[in-house]
């Protein structure tokens, strides 16, 4: 059925960029799990792969609308899921990355804010995107060189270094204690703002993760 599926989208040019073909979904959340949610809409239950972000929304309401992107393989049908507009947009742009698919680009949206990773890239900081993001170097450096110019707008040449060698020393921190990537970025995104230096952001994230 899917390999059939997945031929009519070949054989289709104007269905081509599948991505854009279920572009958003309203319904209620019946099911979540630390990846995904099911959505019924209108008696169907669709399984959508989120980010943290999102997930962390969608599963406190009842109903949520998500914009949504379809990913079509020879053996699979997948959905992902985002709560904004510029979240999904930003997914896409890291899709447009040679060798990177929707798994990968989930994974590195999954990080941090999409403010900091804008930072990152537009100041070409591989070693925050390896540290924090958790994606081999190469990965990394494909990034930075193919989205740098588009996100140089975004860069705060003041603040971003210290900014992100912050996060990355906390993010090594905490996995140096024993706890692990997902572990470490997912306190480190509960991190007030406000709290800055990094044995301060290190004890908030120790505090954060004690009470999980």
């Amino acid at each position: 059925m899917i390999l059939a599926i997945y031929s009519f989208f070949l054989k289709n040019e104007s269905l081509r960029y599948t991505g854009k073909m279920i572009a958003r979904l309203e319904g209620a959340v019946i099911e979540a799990s630390e990846k995904w949610v099911i959505l019924d809409v209108a008696g169907v239950g669709y399984r959508i792969y989120c980010s943290p972000e999102t997930l962390s929304i969608v599963t406190k309401k009842e109903s949520i609308a998500l914009y949504t992107y379809l990913s079509v393989r020879e053996d699979a049908l997948d959905l992902y899921g985002f709560i904004s507009s510029e979240e999904h947009d930003f997914f896409e742009m890291l899709l447009s990355v040679s060798g990177i698919g929707p798994k990968s680009a989930l994974g590195v949206l999954s990080a941090t804010t999409i403010d900091t990773l804008k930072q990152a890239i537009g100041s070409g900081d591989t070693s925050y995107l390896t540290k924090v993001s958790g994606i081999g170097r190469k990965t990394a450096e494909k990034i930075v060189i193919e989205l740098r110019d588009k996100l140089r707008a975004h860069v705060n040449v003041n603040d971003t270094p210290g900014m992100l060698r912050a996060e990355s020393d906390v993010v090594e921190a905490l996995k140096s204690l024993g706890y692990s990537q997902n572990e470490a970025r997912d306190a480190l995104k509960e991190i007030d703002s406000s709290i800055s230096g990094t044995s301060a952001r290190i004890k908030e994230a120790l505090k954060i993760l004690g009470k999980k």
